[in-house]
């Protein structure tokens, strides 16, 4: 059995959706694949009730409580490895990792960022593309790198920016593209690891 590893810090609408696409497709038995745990930095992120009430190993790891981003991301790493992960998968994960913990997990560390990549890499995104006056923005899902939000590729999704869009109207519009292409994204992933 292939096991995902999720990494939360709120609601984990991303990881509810891997966890219904996986349950109604039945990954385990088609694909050999589960999610075996979602892990959080803040202990009232809402997405560890979700993963709880269906069945999910959770763990709740507080970034504040540790020296420095490097000793933080050690005992991530060493939560994360008692799962023994096919696949780490960021879902409104919001740190940003050291390059050990990149490359610990480097071809098996996936993300999805609220833009069309390369453009608008790292926050407000969607006031940004306003602002910008594009007429598309997005979501994508990409392999983590050591840079943020410039690993390759794997699904985009495109929406429309309406002339009346304010950054939350058009976040939600995007959520719901996002919802749709990370389970595909992820299945398609490990599908190709074999």
């Amino acid at each position: 059995m292939k096991n995902i590893v999720v990494l939360i810090s709120g609601s984990g609408s991303n990881m509810a959706a891997i966890v219904r696409r996986a349950q109604s497709e039945r990954w385990s038995e088609r694909l050999g694949v589960r999610v075996a745990a979602v892990i959080s930095n803040k202990a009232d992120a809402k997405g560890l009730v979700f993963a709880q009430e269906n069945g999910i190993a959770t763990a709740v790891l507080d970034h504040k409580a540790y020296p420095s981003r490097e000793a933080f991301d050690a005992a991530l790493m060493q939560e994360i490895d008692r799962h023994a992960p096919a696949l780490v998968v960021l879902a409104g994960f919001m740190r940003i990792l050291t390059p050990g913990f990149v490359a610990h997990y480097a071809g098996r560390l996936l993300n999805i960022h609220p833009s069309l990549l390369p453009a608008f890499p790292g926050l407000h995104t969607h006031e940004r593309a306003i602002e910008a006056g594009c007429k598309f923005a997005g979501a994508t899902v990409h392999e983590v790198t050591a840079e943020l939000d410039h690993g390759p590729i794997l699904a985009q999704a495109v929406v429309p920016v309406l002339p009346d869009d304010t950054p939350d109207v058009l976040a939600a519009r995007v959520l719901t593209q996002e919802h749709r292409i990370y389970p595909q994204a992820v299945a398609d992933f490990l599908q190709r690891q074999g």
